[in-house]
């Protein structure tokens, strides 16, 4: 697992640097002074980031928000201080793992473990609700053209509903995507040109 440690602190990210290092899985990159965060987990493609932060610093959970919507990972942030409405917000942000770091740093591989877990469930599940929303809306336009194929084919429901199956498998696409086509054709919506 590749990780990219971000730490304005140099003994801190040291130190934590340490404690990675002695796992031979983990393959651990400090973020370089002055190179911004998004260019590291460009350059780099790490599997978690672990973001140290001295306090809480909203605009740099900016930077995280921003990430995490372009490149989603596991991004674990330790702080200080315990602020539980910062907490809300990095949570917001997309970090995976939040945690008041002491000192001496404890052993943060399970902490990293725990997040991973927690990113690709989130993940699994972001996904499946994705996935239904499309289905969802792929039966909306397959009705929809049914009813446009109904009202001028005067067909019954299940004739347009095997009618737009015959097409697709004709066309060798699937049934929402004749269905679209359909809708695009003869079922101009409020505020199409299309008469």
């Amino acid at each position: 697992m590749k990780l990219l440690l971000a730490d304005d602190n140099d003994a801190r990210a040291r130190a934590l640097a340490q404690i990675l290092a002695s796992d031979p899985g983990l393959e651990v990159i400090r973020l370089p002074i002055g190179v911004a965060l998004s260019d590291a987990v460009a350059a780099h493609a790490p599997d978690v980031i672990l973001v140290d932060m001295a306090r809480p610093d909203r605009d740099a959970l900016e930077g995280l928000r921003d990430l995490t919507a372009r490149a989603p990972r596991p991004v674990v942030l330790f702080v200080d201080q315990d602020d539980p409405e910062f907490m809300e917000e990095a949570i917001g942000a997309g970090v995976s793992s939040y945690n008041v770091l002491g000192v001496p740093p404890p052993d943060v591989k399970p902490i990293l473990r725990a997040a991973v877990a927690l990113f690709h469930r989130h993940q699994r599940m972001r996904d499946a609700l994705l996935l239904s929303q499309r289905e969802l809306a792929e039966r909306a336009t397959v009705a929809r053209a049914k009813a446009v194929l109904m009202r001028l084919r005067r067909l019954s429901e299940p004739q347009a509903h095997r009618w737009l199956q015959r097409q697709a498998m004709t066309r060798s696409r699937r049934i929402a995507e004749v269905a679209e086509t359909i809708l695009r054709d003869h079922d101009p919506q409020p505020g199409d040109t299309k008469p």
